[in-house]
């Protein structure tokens, strides 16, 4: 196993396990597989494990493995404060012990503000004591090193970055939102200021795995270098220095073996400007339904509405390329849950975006396009349900 350095020196695996997905029966997690499968990855190296409070089951389950095997001390945990469910400094008391049984432990290593979507809902926190309150913990040792996981565009991660002294950020990165989300920007600006930045989706929740078009198969078997497209998936983000650890949610011995033989060998700098090329073709050939050609850039932004015209765009291709139901999960993070909605409907039609397109896009029509596609019913109820509960 290859390890990097968190912020204070600690060696941290460069695959971390992600606890969200293990198999369930019955509506309960397998416990005994779920043991087989963290035990394989533990005695290959894999010292991060990562789960959160909304996960079904999730903390219970690593708490009991962990303590089966006596190896609580040998591992960290990270787990996640969900920060929407808050509404007073007694409220995160009550939440962060329920973790502290749940995972059979006195301490969490790395502590998540889980999905902290924008600054308005980072100083409502500040409002209830938050960071008094981490203080205490950290004071106390019972969390180690702070940081938040995030969904959104660039902009608003650079700011949340500098919105706090954290230990560490989480964000959504592969090859195929290498412009989108966080994206290569944030995750660069993010180790300039000295945070190490862990992974997740780096398949895209799978859609680097499964259902390939036939196009893309065909590139990565045409190509001198053989390695599966999972290996690819990782392989390219092992080789950027910024990235400090990948989470996989493996649920099968053979998925373990896998992932920890890809950590072992891949280095930094092992993409260069050839794999560049072809991840490119791929990633051509996967977003041959796109129905707008939005980089990423960002050179739209800031819209005086506020609206996420890139985080808009990347949803409204995800219902082609990837599913609707995907594309509106999206959207809804993206736009729907945060203090000030950044949704598609805010536009006024004011023409300023268009002006500074690169690729000369029509974004007010498409903004009307995207707008029919993903501000249906299930949406208009999501918006209602983060306003009237506050879930921000």
């Amino acid at each position: 196993m290859n390890y990097r350095k968190d912020k204070y020196g600690n060696d941290v695996s460069v695959l971390g396990y992600g606890c969200m997905r293990f198999t369930q029966n019955g509506g309960k997690i397998d416990l005994d597989k779920a043991e087989k499968e963290i035990m394989r990855a533990y005695r290959a190296g894999v010292n991060y494990y990562d789960t959160a409070y909304v996960y079904p089951g999730s903390e219970a389950a690593l708490g009991e493995i962990l303590a089966r095997n006596q190896i609580r001390d040998k591992v960290y945990i990270a787990s996640k404060l969900p920060h929407y469910l808050i509404k007073s400094k007694e409220s995160m008391e009550k939440y962060f012990a329920e973790q502290l049984a749940r995972l059979q432990t006195d301490h969490i290593d790395y502590y998540l503000m889980h999905m902290l979507t924008d600054v308005a809902t980072w100083e409502r926190l500040k409002g209830l004591g938050i960071i008094e309150w981490l203080k205490e913990k950290q004071k106390s040792g019972a969390i180690r090193q702070v940081g938040f996981s995030y969904h959104g565009n660039s902009d608003m991660f650079c700011q949340l970055v500098d919105a706090y002294d954290w230990d560490f950020t989480q964000i959504q990165y592969n090859y195929m939102d290498e412009h989108s989300q966080a994206g290569r920007r944030g995750l660069q600006y993010a180790h300039e200021k000295g945070l190490p930045v862990v992974i997740m989706e780096p398949l895209r929740g799978g859609r680097l795995v499964n259902n390939l078009p036939e196009a893309a198969l065909k590139i990565f078997e045409e190509y001198p270098v053989k390695h599966t497209p999972v290996q690819w998936a990782f392989k390219w983000l092992w080789s950027q220095p910024e990235v400090t650890c990948v989470l996989s949610g493996m649920n099968s011995v053979e998925m373990v073996e896998d992932n920890v033989g890809t950590a072992a060998a891949s280095q930094e700098g092992e993409i260069g400007e050839e794999e560049e090329q072809m991840l490119a073709r791929v990633l051509e050939a996967i977003n041959s339904k796109m129905k707008v050609n939005c980089t990423g850039c960002g050179y739209c932004m800031p819209c005086p509405m506020q609206v996420d015209i890139p985080g808009t765009f990347a949803a409204y291709n995800h219902c082609y390329t990837e599913g609707k139901m995907t594309g509106l999960r999206e959207y809804i993070m993206c736009t729907a849950m945060r203090r000030n909605s950044s949704a598609a409907s805010n536009c006024v039609e004011c023409g300023k975006c268009e002006q500074h397109c690169p690729q000369h896009i029509a974004i007010r029509g498409e903004l009307k396009n995207a707008r029919k596609r993903l501000e249906g019913p299930i949406y208009k109820i999501a918006r209602l349900f983060v306003k009237w509960f506050k879930v921000y």
